[in-house]
């Protein structure tokens, strides 16, 4: 059973006379524990696709399933309830919260959206900052890190829920070329480690070299796919 399918889906924004196609009658399926990426120049769609996928914004037309839900009927509670419990986030400014310690950051989803016992809290956030190699800053406070540092601890925030996919917009856009690598390399071991799928959208080549999967947008439509795994292109 595949993870995401979209059919069909378009989206467009109104601004007083003017509209803007966004997305435009793009279908895809992506399937659980896979490493995807959608690519294409600025304004060709890529943090749109994401932002439906994430729940943050709503398809025009079209079906979006998400981890078996429609996702253009979660509203208000619901919503952040399902991205609590299936999504993880990871962004190109890290957004990490300055005034709580690494530790901390990491376990704040359990807060927010997961009601976690404190001793099981404390298990997957000294897991998950030792699988990715920051463990050594759990009382550090963001500022104080670099900026590998700062995405490694937002690699283990969006995992500490044990989602099902995690979604990535431009995560290697703020990190220098070894920085960059070394997040990719741990987000494709954890992906590896957890059967957790992420799905990128990108214009880094480092990015784009590492995953099976990649789709090619440009001007809102979905003009190319190709499966690395199987060779096929389309």
């Amino acid at each position: 059973m595949s993870l995401i399918v979209a059919d069909s889906v378009s989206k467009q924004y109104v601004t007083g006379e003017v509209t803007l196609q966004a997305l435009q009658d793009i279908s895809f399926a992506i399937e659980p524990g896979t490493f995807s990426a959608f690519i294409g120049p600025s304004g060709s769609g890529k943090s749109t696709l994401l932002n439906l996928i994430g729940c943050l914004d709503k398809p025009t037309t079209g079906s979006l399933t998400v981890a078996g839900a429609d996702v253009a009927k979660l509203v208000g509670p619901a919503a952040a309830s399902f991205r609590g419990k299936h999504l993880g986030f990871i962004f190109q400014d890290f957004n990490l919260i300055p005034a709580l310690t690494v530790g901390e950051n990491v376990e704040y989803p359990l807060l927010l959206v997961q009601r976690v016992p404190e001793h099981e809290r404390r298990r997957r956030v000294a897991r998950l900052l030792e699988a990715v190699g920051v463990a050594n800053q759990k009382d550090k406070f963001p500022d104080q890190l670099s900026g590998g540092q700062k995405q490694r601890v937002a690699v283990a925030r969006a995992l500490v829920t044990d989602p099902k996919l995690v979604l990535a917009d431009e995560p290697t856009a703020n990190l220098d070329h070894a920085s960059a690598f070394a997040v990719i390399e741990t987000m494709r071991r954890m992906k590896d480690e957890l059967g957790t799928a992420f799905v990128f959208s990108t214009h880094d080549t480092k990015v784009v070299d590492q995953v099976e999967i990649l789709y090619s947008l440009e001007d809102g439509k979905l003009i190319g796919t190709e499966d690395r795994r199987s060779g096929v292109k389309r």
